[in-house]
Protein backbone atom coordinates (compact mmCIF):
# COMPACT_ATOMS: atom_id res chain seq x y z
CA UNK A 1 0.00 0.00 0.00
CA UNK A 2 2.90 2.64 0.95
CA UNK A 3 4.32 1.97 -3.22
CA UNK A 4 0.86 2.26 -4.51
CA UNK A 5 0.44 5.67 -2.80
CA UNK A 6 3.47 7.09 -4.74
CA UNK A 7 2.84 5.30 -7.49
CA UNK A 8 -0.70 6.91 -7.75
CA UNK A 9 0.86 10.53 -7.29
CA UNK A 10 2.95 9.96 -9.88
CA UNK A 11 0.97 8.81 -12.23
CA UNK A 12 -1.73 11.90 -11.86
CA UNK A 13 0.90 14.51 -11.64
CA UNK A 14 1.96 13.13 -15.36
CA UNK A 15 -1.73 13.28 -16.40
CA UNK A 16 -2.00 16.73 -15.30
CA UNK A 17 0.69 17.45 -16.95
CA UNK A 18 -0.15 15.93 -20.14
CA UNK A 19 -3.61 17.74 -20.00
CA UNK A 20 -2.34 20.79 -19.37
CA UNK A 21 -0.01 20.42 -22.35
CA UNK A 22 -2.94 19.26 -24.04
CA UNK A 23 -5.25 22.14 -23.53
CA UNK A 24 -2.06 24.77 -24.15
CA UNK A 25 -1.28 23.23 -27.47
CA UNK A 26 -5.19 23.76 -28.28
CA UNK A 27 -4.76 27.32 -26.68
CA UNK A 28 -2.04 27.82 -29.71
CA UNK A 29 -4.52 27.20 -31.66
CA UNK A 30 -7.35 29.51 -30.57
CA UNK A 31 -5.59 32.93 -30.11
CA UNK A 32 -4.53 33.04 -33.19
CA UNK A 33 -7.46 32.10 -34.85
CA UNK A 34 -9.98 34.64 -32.65
CA UNK A 35 -7.10 37.19 -33.57
CA UNK A 36 -7.44 36.72 -37.41
CA UNK A 37 -11.49 36.87 -36.52
CA UNK A 38 -12.40 33.19 -36.96
CA UNK A 39 -15.38 32.30 -35.25
CA UNK A 40 -14.04 29.53 -32.90
CA UNK A 41 -17.49 27.75 -31.40
CA UNK A 42 -15.36 24.52 -29.27
CA UNK A 43 -12.51 24.39 -27.29
CA UNK A 44 -12.25 21.02 -25.88
CA UNK A 45 -9.65 18.77 -24.10
CA UNK A 46 -10.28 15.13 -24.49
CA UNK A 47 -12.44 12.96 -26.73
CA UNK A 48 -15.98 11.34 -26.35
CA UNK A 49 -18.30 11.75 -23.58
CA UNK A 50 -18.23 15.46 -22.18
CA UNK A 51 -17.50 15.75 -18.77
CA UNK A 52 -17.87 19.67 -18.02
CA UNK A 53 -18.18 22.74 -20.38
CA UNK A 54 -19.09 26.27 -20.09
CA UNK A 55 -19.98 28.93 -22.43
CA UNK A 56 -18.18 32.24 -22.29
CA UNK A 57 -19.33 34.62 -25.36
CA UNK A 58 -19.57 32.65 -28.90
CA UNK A 59 -16.91 30.01 -27.50
CA UNK A 60 -18.00 26.76 -25.65
CA UNK A 61 -14.99 25.52 -23.06
CA UNK A 62 -15.38 22.09 -21.71
CA UNK A 63 -13.13 18.53 -20.78
CA UNK A 64 -13.65 15.47 -22.24
CA UNK A 65 -13.89 11.76 -21.11
CA UNK A 66 -10.85 10.47 -23.26
CA UNK A 67 -7.78 12.72 -22.13
CA UNK A 68 -5.59 11.52 -25.46
CA UNK A 69 -5.79 14.90 -27.39
CA UNK A 70 -8.07 17.85 -27.47
CA UNK A 71 -9.19 19.99 -30.53
CA UNK A 72 -10.50 23.54 -31.58
CA UNK A 73 -14.01 24.01 -33.65
CA UNK A 74 -13.61 26.80 -36.20
CA UNK A 75 -16.37 27.63 -38.55
CA UNK A 76 -16.25 26.71 -42.25
CA UNK A 77 -13.55 24.46 -42.26
CA UNK A 78 -13.59 23.44 -45.91
CA UNK A 79 -14.68 25.54 -48.77
CA UNK A 80 -18.06 24.91 -50.70
CA UNK A 81 -17.85 22.48 -53.65
CA UNK A 82 -16.97 24.18 -56.90
CA UNK A 83 -19.45 25.59 -59.28
CA UNK A 84 -19.74 23.39 -62.43
CA UNK A 85 -17.47 20.77 -60.87
CA UNK A 86 -18.12 17.57 -62.28
CA UNK A 87 -18.69 14.65 -60.23
CA UNK A 88 -16.48 11.47 -59.99
CA UNK A 89 -17.57 8.52 -61.28
CA UNK A 90 -19.43 5.81 -59.34
CA UNK A 91 -16.30 3.49 -58.15
CA UNK A 92 -15.58 6.25 -55.59
CA UNK A 93 -19.50 7.73 -54.47
CA UNK A 94 -18.76 6.58 -50.82
CA UNK A 95 -15.50 8.84 -50.78
CA UNK A 96 -17.72 11.86 -52.81
CA UNK A 97 -20.32 11.32 -49.86
CA UNK A 98 -17.83 11.55 -47.19
CA UNK A 99 -16.24 14.82 -48.72
CA UNK A 100 -19.88 16.03 -48.91
CA UNK A 101 -20.81 15.13 -45.61
CA UNK A 102 -17.80 17.24 -44.29
CA UNK A 103 -18.79 20.31 -46.59
CA UNK A 104 -22.45 20.33 -45.18
CA UNK A 105 -21.29 19.86 -42.01
CA UNK A 106 -19.22 22.74 -42.61
CA UNK A 107 -21.35 24.88 -44.36
CA UNK A 108 -23.91 24.25 -40.87
CA UNK A 109 -21.38 25.81 -38.60
CA UNK A 110 -21.65 28.94 -40.29
CA UNK A 111 -24.35 31.07 -38.56
CA UNK A 112 -25.74 33.69 -40.68
CA UNK A 113 -24.02 37.09 -40.35
CA UNK A 114 -20.76 35.17 -39.81
CA UNK A 115 -19.88 34.14 -43.38
CA UNK A 116 -16.75 36.30 -43.79
CA UNK A 117 -15.36 34.23 -40.41
CA UNK A 118 -15.07 31.03 -41.59
CA UNK A 119 -11.24 29.38 -41.51
CA UNK A 120 -11.48 28.56 -45.62
CA UNK A 121 -11.34 32.48 -46.50
CA UNK A 122 -8.00 32.94 -44.71
CA UNK A 123 -4.93 33.89 -46.64
CA UNK A 124 -2.84 30.84 -46.69
CA UNK A 125 -0.33 32.76 -44.26
CA UNK A 126 -2.88 32.87 -41.75
CA UNK A 127 -4.03 29.52 -41.78
CA UNK A 128 -0.26 28.56 -41.12
CA UNK A 129 -0.07 30.65 -38.41
CA UNK A 130 -3.36 28.90 -37.09
CA UNK A 131 -2.00 25.62 -37.43
CA UNK A 132 1.31 25.66 -36.21
CA UNK A 133 0.65 28.00 -32.86
CA UNK A 134 -0.55 24.15 -31.14
CA UNK A 135 2.99 22.34 -32.07
CA UNK A 136 5.08 25.18 -31.41
CA UNK A 137 3.16 25.77 -28.04
CA UNK A 138 4.39 22.65 -27.57
CA UNK A 139 7.89 24.01 -28.14
CA UNK A 140 8.00 26.43 -26.06
CA UNK A 141 6.71 24.36 -23.06
CA UNK A 142 9.94 22.15 -23.83
CA UNK A 143 12.32 24.86 -23.89
CA UNK A 144 10.95 25.52 -20.66
CA UNK A 145 10.82 22.90 -19.02
CA UNK A 146 14.02 21.88 -20.09
CA UNK A 147 15.20 25.37 -18.63
CA UNK A 148 14.00 24.48 -15.48
CA UNK A 149 15.03 21.35 -15.74
CA UNK A 150 18.78 21.79 -16.49
CA UNK A 151 19.28 25.49 -14.89
CA UNK A 152 16.54 25.08 -11.96
CA UNK A 153 16.92 21.63 -10.75
CA UNK A 154 19.71 20.11 -12.34
CA UNK A 155 20.06 16.15 -14.40
CA UNK A 156 21.70 13.45 -13.73
CA UNK A 157 25.66 13.22 -14.86
CA UNK A 158 28.58 11.80 -14.48
CA UNK A 159 31.11 13.15 -11.69
CA UNK A 160 35.06 12.71 -11.41
CA UNK A 161 34.42 11.08 -8.50
CA UNK A 162 34.89 7.14 -8.60
CA UNK A 163 31.66 4.68 -8.04
CA UNK A 164 33.78 1.21 -8.12
CA UNK A 165 35.98 -0.48 -9.55
CA UNK A 166 36.99 -3.58 -11.58
CA UNK A 167 39.28 -5.44 -10.09
CA UNK A 168 39.95 -7.19 -13.41
CA UNK A 169 39.60 -5.69 -17.61
CA UNK A 170 37.77 -8.38 -20.07
CA UNK A 171 37.27 -7.24 -23.62
CA UNK A 172 33.21 -7.60 -24.06
CA UNK A 173 33.82 -10.56 -26.53
CA UNK A 174 35.06 -12.38 -23.85
CA UNK A 175 32.94 -15.45 -22.72
CA UNK A 176 33.40 -15.31 -18.76
CA UNK A 177 33.41 -11.48 -17.41
CA UNK A 178 34.35 -12.37 -13.98
CA UNK A 179 37.30 -11.71 -12.65
CA UNK A 180 39.31 -15.34 -12.44
CA UNK A 181 42.72 -16.35 -10.60
CA UNK A 182 45.70 -15.17 -12.87
CA UNK A 183 43.88 -12.51 -14.57
CA UNK A 184 45.83 -9.06 -14.90
CA UNK A 185 44.73 -6.42 -12.76
CA UNK A 186 42.81 -4.03 -14.02
CA UNK A 187 45.43 -0.24 -14.25
CA UNK A 188 42.75 1.47 -11.90
CA UNK A 189 43.29 -1.08 -8.70
CA UNK A 190 46.52 -1.26 -9.39
CA UNK A 191 47.20 2.37 -9.19
CA UNK A 192 45.77 2.47 -5.53
CA UNK A 193 42.59 4.25 -6.76
CA UNK A 194 39.14 3.36 -4.90
CA UNK A 195 35.71 4.18 -4.50
CA UNK A 196 35.10 7.76 -3.29
CA UNK A 197 37.98 9.30 -4.95
CA UNK A 198 37.63 12.81 -6.74
CA UNK A 199 39.53 12.86 -10.02
CA UNK A 200 41.05 16.09 -10.19
CA UNK A 201 43.60 16.38 -12.47
CA UNK A 202 45.06 14.04 -14.98
CA UNK A 203 48.73 14.52 -16.87
CA UNK A 204 48.87 18.66 -15.63
CA UNK A 205 45.45 18.90 -17.44
CA UNK A 206 42.31 20.00 -14.64
CA UNK A 207 39.50 17.58 -14.93
CA UNK A 208 36.24 18.30 -14.82
CA UNK A 209 33.66 15.87 -16.70
CA UNK A 210 33.88 12.47 -16.50
CA UNK A 211 33.96 12.14 -20.31
CA UNK A 212 37.13 14.15 -20.31
CA UNK A 213 38.91 11.70 -18.31
CA UNK A 214 37.55 9.01 -20.66
CA UNK A 215 38.78 10.81 -23.80
CA UNK A 216 42.07 11.02 -22.79
CA UNK A 217 42.71 7.71 -21.06
CA UNK A 218 40.96 6.00 -24.46
CA UNK A 219 43.56 7.81 -26.56
CA UNK A 220 46.46 6.58 -24.20
CA UNK A 221 46.97 2.57 -23.44
CA UNK A 222 49.83 1.35 -22.68
CA UNK A 223 51.14 4.92 -21.62
CA UNK A 224 52.20 5.81 -17.99
CA UNK A 225 49.41 8.68 -16.89
CA UNK A 226 50.03 11.01 -13.61
CA UNK A 227 46.48 10.71 -11.85
CA UNK A 228 45.71 13.68 -9.01
CA UNK A 229 42.67 13.04 -6.98
CA UNK A 230 41.17 13.77 -3.79
CA UNK A 231 40.66 11.46 -0.88
CA UNK A 232 39.59 12.35 2.04
CA UNK A 233 39.94 15.86 1.80
CA UNK A 234 43.55 15.04 0.86
CA UNK A 235 45.18 16.08 -2.27
CA UNK A 236 47.33 12.53 -3.33
CA UNK A 237 48.88 11.85 -6.98
CA UNK A 238 49.46 8.18 -8.71
CA UNK A 239 50.32 7.22 -11.63
CA UNK A 240 48.52 4.58 -14.02
CA UNK A 241 48.96 2.87 -17.25
CA UNK A 242 45.50 2.38 -18.99
CA UNK A 243 44.92 -1.31 -20.44
CA UNK A 244 44.49 -1.89 -24.27
CA UNK A 245 41.06 -3.62 -24.81
CA UNK A 246 37.74 -3.51 -26.17
CA UNK A 247 34.67 -1.91 -26.14
CA UNK A 248 30.99 -1.30 -28.05
CA UNK A 249 30.89 1.88 -30.10
CA UNK A 250 27.59 4.11 -29.71
CA UNK A 251 26.12 6.70 -31.27
CA UNK A 252 25.14 10.34 -29.81
CA UNK A 253 22.06 9.12 -29.17
CA UNK A 254 23.00 6.04 -26.88
CA UNK A 255 22.34 3.50 -29.87
CA UNK A 256 24.81 0.36 -30.17
CA UNK A 257 26.53 0.67 -33.67
CA UNK A 258 26.60 -2.41 -36.02
CA UNK A 259 28.67 -4.01 -38.22
CA UNK A 260 27.64 -5.42 -41.94
CA UNK A 261 26.73 -8.64 -40.16
CA UNK A 262 24.74 -6.53 -37.62
CA UNK A 263 26.87 -7.50 -34.87
CA UNK A 264 28.26 -4.78 -32.02
CA UNK A 265 30.88 -2.14 -34.28
CA UNK A 266 34.15 -2.71 -31.32
CA UNK A 267 36.85 -0.38 -30.70
CA UNK A 268 39.98 -1.04 -29.20
CA UNK A 269 40.91 1.82 -26.36
CA UNK A 270 42.74 2.56 -23.74
CA UNK A 271 41.01 1.67 -20.02
CA UNK A 272 41.31 2.19 -16.39
CA UNK A 273 38.60 -0.42 -14.75
CA UNK A 274 36.84 2.40 -13.12
CA UNK A 275 33.42 3.86 -13.12
CA UNK A 276 31.93 7.01 -12.21
CA UNK A 277 29.09 8.50 -9.59
CA UNK A 278 26.25 10.10 -10.81
CA UNK A 279 24.87 13.22 -9.32
CA UNK A 280 21.64 15.62 -9.48
CA UNK A 281 23.81 18.89 -11.19
CA UNK A 282 22.66 21.76 -12.57
CA UNK A 283 23.48 22.82 -15.89
CA UNK A 284 23.53 26.32 -17.66
CA UNK A 285 20.85 27.67 -20.25
CA UNK A 286 23.34 27.53 -22.76
CA UNK A 287 22.99 23.60 -22.65
CA UNK A 288 18.91 23.90 -23.21
CA UNK A 289 18.85 23.77 -26.83
CA UNK A 290 21.98 20.72 -26.99
CA UNK A 291 18.85 18.79 -25.08
CA UNK A 292 16.47 20.15 -27.25
CA UNK A 293 17.72 19.61 -30.36
CA UNK A 294 18.45 15.74 -29.51
CA UNK A 295 15.15 15.18 -28.23
CA UNK A 296 13.90 16.87 -31.39
CA UNK A 297 16.58 14.25 -33.69
CA UNK A 298 15.34 11.28 -31.30
CA UNK A 299 11.83 11.70 -32.43
CA UNK A 300 12.74 12.28 -35.69
CA UNK A 301 14.62 9.09 -36.07
CA UNK A 302 11.46 7.16 -33.96
CA UNK A 303 9.14 8.80 -36.66
CA UNK A 304 11.75 7.75 -40.04
CA UNK A 305 11.67 4.66 -38.52
CA UNK A 306 8.05 3.82 -37.29
CA UNK A 307 6.91 1.05 -39.06
CA UNK A 308 9.67 -1.22 -37.96
CA UNK A 309 9.52 -0.04 -34.22
CA UNK A 310 5.61 -0.75 -34.45
CA UNK A 311 7.08 -4.36 -35.58
CA UNK A 312 9.26 -4.63 -32.90
CA UNK A 313 6.30 -3.44 -30.23
CA UNK A 314 4.16 -6.03 -31.90
CA UNK A 315 6.93 -8.61 -31.11
CA UNK A 316 7.17 -7.66 -28.07
CA UNK A 317 3.35 -7.62 -26.94
CA UNK A 318 2.96 -10.67 -28.47
CA UNK A 319 5.92 -12.51 -28.08
CA UNK A 320 9.66 -12.92 -26.04
CA UNK A 321 10.88 -10.12 -27.08
CA UNK A 322 11.86 -7.42 -24.83
CA UNK A 323 10.63 -3.46 -25.53
CA UNK A 324 12.88 -0.98 -27.04
CA UNK A 325 13.70 1.32 -24.29
CA UNK A 326 14.10 4.09 -26.78
CA UNK A 327 11.04 3.06 -28.89
CA UNK A 328 7.78 4.45 -29.46
CA UNK A 329 5.38 4.56 -26.14
CA UNK A 330 2.12 6.01 -25.49
CA UNK A 331 0.64 8.57 -22.39
CA UNK A 332 -0.36 4.97 -20.63
CA UNK A 333 3.28 4.05 -20.61
CA UNK A 334 4.78 7.57 -19.74
CA UNK A 335 1.99 7.18 -16.91
CA UNK A 336 3.39 3.84 -15.43
CA UNK A 337 7.14 4.98 -16.06
CA UNK A 338 6.08 8.02 -13.66
CA UNK A 339 4.55 5.98 -11.14
CA UNK A 340 7.92 3.64 -10.99
CA UNK A 341 9.72 6.58 -10.26
CA UNK A 342 7.50 8.12 -7.87
CA UNK A 343 7.35 4.66 -5.69
CA UNK A 344 10.88 3.97 -6.42
CA UNK A 345 12.81 3.66 -3.30
CA UNK A 346 16.11 4.08 -4.33
CA UNK A 347 15.61 7.39 -5.86
CA UNK A 348 15.57 10.37 -4.02
CA UNK A 349 12.95 13.08 -4.26
CA UNK A 350 15.05 15.54 -6.02
CA UNK A 351 16.24 12.60 -8.81
CA UNK A 352 11.88 12.22 -8.82
CA UNK A 353 11.67 15.80 -9.55
CA UNK A 354 14.29 16.02 -12.03
CA UNK A 355 12.51 12.76 -14.28
CA UNK A 356 9.11 13.82 -13.66
CA UNK A 357 10.15 17.48 -15.30
CA UNK A 358 12.05 15.72 -17.88
CA UNK A 359 9.49 13.45 -18.91
CA UNK A 360 6.76 16.35 -19.54
CA UNK A 361 9.62 18.54 -21.38
CA UNK A 362 10.29 15.40 -23.70
CA UNK A 363 6.72 14.49 -24.46
CA UNK A 364 6.13 18.24 -25.51
CA UNK A 365 8.81 18.37 -28.00
CA UNK A 366 7.41 15.09 -29.30
CA UNK A 367 3.98 16.67 -29.72
CA UNK A 368 5.91 19.27 -31.47
CA UNK A 369 7.69 16.77 -33.59
CA UNK A 370 4.56 14.13 -34.43
CA UNK A 371 2.25 17.41 -35.01
CA UNK A 372 4.60 18.63 -37.72
CA UNK A 373 4.76 15.74 -40.15
CA UNK A 374 2.56 16.87 -43.34
CA UNK A 375 -0.44 14.75 -43.26
CA UNK A 376 -4.06 15.03 -42.05
CA UNK A 377 -5.77 15.20 -39.58
CA UNK A 378 -2.32 16.52 -37.62
CA UNK A 379 -1.41 20.07 -37.58
CA UNK A 380 1.50 19.75 -40.20
CA UNK A 381 -1.25 18.03 -42.90
CA UNK A 382 -3.63 21.68 -42.38
CA UNK A 383 0.38 23.28 -43.18
CA UNK A 384 0.79 21.69 -45.89
CA UNK A 385 -2.67 22.19 -47.43
CA UNK A 386 -2.27 25.65 -47.10
CA UNK A 387 1.43 25.74 -48.64
CA UNK A 388 0.27 24.18 -51.43
CA UNK A 389 -2.98 26.74 -51.66
CA UNK A 390 -0.65 29.49 -51.46
CA UNK A 391 2.15 28.33 -54.19
CA UNK A 392 -0.50 27.63 -56.14
CA UNK A 393 -2.32 30.66 -56.70
CA UNK A 394 0.82 32.47 -56.82
CA UNK A 395 1.65 29.97 -59.92
CA UNK A 396 -1.20 30.83 -61.76
CA UNK A 397 -1.09 34.88 -61.20
CA UNK A 398 2.22 34.41 -62.66
CA UNK A 399 1.25 32.50 -65.86
CA UNK A 400 -1.59 35.69 -65.81
CA UNK A 401 -4.64 32.80 -65.27
CA UNK A 402 -7.68 33.56 -62.83
CA UNK A 403 -7.09 32.96 -59.20
CA UNK A 404 -7.85 29.54 -58.58
CA UNK A 405 -9.40 30.37 -55.21
CA UNK A 406 -9.13 27.62 -52.56
CA UNK A 407 -7.95 24.23 -52.40
CA UNK A 408 -11.02 21.68 -51.79
CA UNK A 409 -9.43 19.93 -48.46
CA UNK A 410 -12.76 18.48 -48.12
CA UNK A 411 -11.79 15.88 -50.54
CA UNK A 412 -8.97 14.83 -48.17
CA UNK A 413 -11.35 13.70 -45.50
CA UNK A 414 -11.34 10.06 -46.79
CA UNK A 415 -7.60 10.01 -46.79
CA UNK A 416 -8.24 11.67 -43.57
CA UNK A 417 -10.76 9.02 -41.87
CA UNK A 418 -8.21 6.52 -43.01
CA UNK A 419 -5.60 8.24 -41.37
CA UNK A 420 -7.83 8.40 -37.75
CA UNK A 421 -7.72 4.68 -37.98
CA UNK A 422 -4.26 3.98 -38.70
CA UNK A 423 -3.58 6.37 -35.61
CA UNK A 424 -5.95 4.80 -33.74
CA UNK A 425 -4.81 1.28 -34.32
CA UNK A 426 -1.08 2.50 -33.32
CA UNK A 427 -2.30 4.13 -30.34
CA UNK A 428 -3.89 0.68 -29.20
CA UNK A 429 -1.00 -1.27 -30.28
CA UNK A 430 1.24 1.05 -27.95
CA UNK A 431 -1.32 1.17 -25.12
CA UNK A 432 -1.38 -2.73 -25.16
CA UNK A 433 2.30 -3.14 -25.00
CA UNK A 434 2.57 -0.68 -22.19
CA UNK A 435 0.54 -2.76 -20.07
CA UNK A 436 1.55 -6.31 -20.98
CA UNK A 437 4.92 -5.56 -21.93
CA UNK A 438 6.26 -2.14 -20.45
CA UNK A 439 8.99 -0.29 -20.71
CA UNK A 440 10.47 -0.64 -16.97
CA UNK A 441 13.17 1.48 -15.25
CA UNK A 442 15.39 -1.17 -14.69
Amino acid sequence: MQDLVPFIVGVLIVALGVAASIALHEVGHLVPAKVFGVKVTRFMVGFGRTLWSKQRGETEYGIKLLPFGGYVQMIGMYPPKKPGEAPREASTGFLDSMANDAREFSAETITPGDEKRSFYLLPAWKKIIIMLGGPLMNLVLGVVLYAVLLSGIGVASTTTTVAALNECLKPVTAAEQTCAPGDPTAPGVAAGLAAGDTITAISGKNINTWDELREIIAANPNTPLEITYERAGETRSTVLTPALTERAVYTDAGQPVLDANGDPQLESVGMIGALPETAIQRQPLSAVPRYVGDNVSGVVNVILHLPQRLIDVWNAAFGAEERDPNGPISVVGVGRIAGEIASHDGIELKSKISAMVGLLAGLNIALFVFNLIPLLPLDGGHVAGAVYESAKRRLYRLFGKPDPGQIDTAKMVPFTFAMVLVFGAMSLLLIYADLVKPITLQ
